[in-house]
């Protein structure tokens, strides 16, 4: 079980069962969504359970295939999700305390920003 929601509180959510080790995306969509690159953990779709009683949590269609899904209210990243896929990916800066995972990989390391360094150990893939 964990637990974790956006910066204001709005938006709570608890997610059943394990969660995917965290992969970090660097591709040019996650950094400008993050304001760096977006790392994320996952679970079925329907291991969920999203708590949003002011109608805070906004969907932005980011591409023909996938969704973001955001704070309106303090502008938290906290999902992204593929269509028709069954799985959505969790920002694991939301999550509240010790989550126990690691960075298994990094993708889309091409297309990094030029600012930082990749930290050696996790598995590099330049696509996905």
């Amino acid at each position: 079980m964990a637990n974790g929601g956006c910066l204001c509180g709005a938006i709570t959510y608890e997610v059943s069962g394990d969660l995917r080790p965290v992969k970090a995306c660097h591709c040019a969509q996650c950094r400008k969504t993050s304001g760096h690159y977006w790392a994320a953990t996952q679970a079925p779709i329907d291991a969920l359970d999203i708590r949003d009683p002011e109608g805070k949590l906004t969907w932005f269609q980011s591409s023909d295939w996938a969704q973001r899904g955001f704070c309106a209210a303090c502008g938290s990243s906290l999902f992204w999700e593929m269509k028709s896929e069954g799985e959505i990916s969790i920002a694991a800066g939301s999550l509240d305390g010790q989550t126990r995972l690691s960075i298994a990989s990094h993708i889309f390391v091409t297309d990094k920003g030029d600012y930082y360094e990749i930290e050696p150990g996790p598995k590099q893939i330049d696509q996905f």
